[in-house]
């Protein structure tokens, strides 16, 4: 019998924390960021048991996510490169993205 207790579950595999990542930042004002755990709150609710359980999946959707350049991931209000920061971060569109440039 496998445990889940460092997997994301199936129906909450990376596509969907991808999606709720990019929903999130969607719909905030350009320039504003998002917790790891807002993401994770809006795909399993507030039940700590079950949101904690994404968090390592989601770092890693994170890190995918911006070496692909779709996010920022920042420390400090800052643009940190996506294979080497550490602790606590947020993340946020890019700044090009954000200001409109193409």
């Amino acid at each position: 019998m496998k445990s889940q207790s460092s997997h994301a579950p199936a129906s909450h595999g990376p596509a969907a924390l991808r999606t709720a990542i990019l929903d999130l930042l969607s719909a905030l004002e350009p320039g504003k960021t998002i917790s790891p755990f807002d993401a994770a709150r809006a795909l399993v609710g507030s039940d700590e048991q079950k949101w904690s359980r994404l968090m390592k999946p989601m770092r890693s959707v994170a890190i995918d996510m911006a070496k692909a350049g779709e996010i920022e991931i920042r420390r400090k209000g800052k643009a940190v490169d996506p294979t080497s920061f550490r602790g606590v971060y947020r993340l946020a569109l890019p700044t090009a993205q954000v200001s409109g440039d193409a």
